[in-house]
């Protein structure tokens, strides 16, 4: 019906190309548009004009001979100004804009080791975007962005890498629980020997109490109990002190057998010795 009338529809976010007996004439914008069919004019056909997207996948080798699968983004769209350009020039822009990745990509990745090129991806982008924006603007097209949207190295380095990677993490993780036995050591070192010194002190100070109590003893029996000497009253004590300390023993029914000399004569030695530490300890005590 429109030939009849000879009009044509272009739809909006697109334009048409109108040629005369072959010749190309104009471009026609969106809304209805007069092509008198009756003196050769025609629409020889129609571009978009919205943005479009191009993922190009690139397989090359980097510096230090890793193959990488690497994916770019193109993002494009037609030029109002030249869409004769766009679409006499080129048959099929795809094509061209693919086989102008392939040319960037694979003169940057080889320059570059693999860590590297994980690192310099936004330039490695870049340098497509620049290339392709001065080659495909003289045909019509521009380039609005260009991404690197993924990297893929060969699945035997990934496998490399991830096992790299938890082995250095493994290292660390056994460094620091090293530091943290280590820091428990010192830790229970230093209690070990702060509890030993109190326990020393208690027992010092336990050990001048009694010494200080049997002296006091000693002393005041001796004065009460004219005629008795502090010898007499101390083997005294060291007597009672002695049966005490076997009685103790035997009502305890946990305690350990323990093998004591029984008999007067231990009892003497027993309190000459304690006799003979109390003296000293006296003398040190002045």
């Amino acid at each position: 019906m429109g030939n009849l009338f000879c009009c044509v529809l272009v739809k909006q976010s697109d334009v048409a190309i109108k040629e005369r007996f072959g010749k190309f004439q104009k471009v026609l914008n969106p809304g209805l548009q007069f092509v008198p069919w009756v003196i050769g004019d025609y629409v020889a056909g129609s571009l978009t004009l919205r943005l479009q997207q191009l993922d190009v996948t690139c397989e090359t080798k980097t510096k230090d001979n890793v193959f990488v699968t690497v994916v770019a983004s193109i993002q494009y769209r037609v030029l109002v100004d030249k869409a004769s350009d766009a679409f006499y020039r080129l048959s099929n822009p795809t094509t061209q804009i693919k086989a102008y990745v392939f040319d960037v990509i694979r003169a940057c990745v080889p320059k570059l080791n693999l860590d590297d090129v994980f690192e310099q991806k936004n330039e490695i982008a870049k340098s497509v975007e620049e290339e392709l924006d001065k080659a495909m603007t003289a045909y019509g097209y521009e380039i609005l962005q260009t991404l690197i949207i993924d990297i893929e190295p060969d699945q035997q380095v990934k496998r490399a890498m991830n096992e790299i990677n938890a082995a250095a993490r493994m290292r660390v993780a056994a460094s620091e629980k090293a530091e943290a036995e280590k820091i428990i050591q010192i830790k229970r070192a230093e209690g070990e020997a702060e509890s030993k010194y109190l326990s020393g002190l208690g027992i010092a100070r336990q050990r001048q109490a009694i010494v200080d109590g049997l002296r006091d003893s000693v002393l005041g029996f001796a004065g009460n109990v004219p005629g008795t000497s502090a010898k007499d009253v101390l083997d005294m004590v060291m007597m009672t002190q002695y049966f005490d300390t076997m009685r103790d023993i035997g009502a305890h029914s946990k305690s350990s057998a323990v093998f004591i000399p029984h008999g007067p004569g231990a009892v003497s030695d027993v309190a000459t010795q304690i006799r003979n530490g109390l003296l000293q300890a006296h003398q040190t005590h002045d």
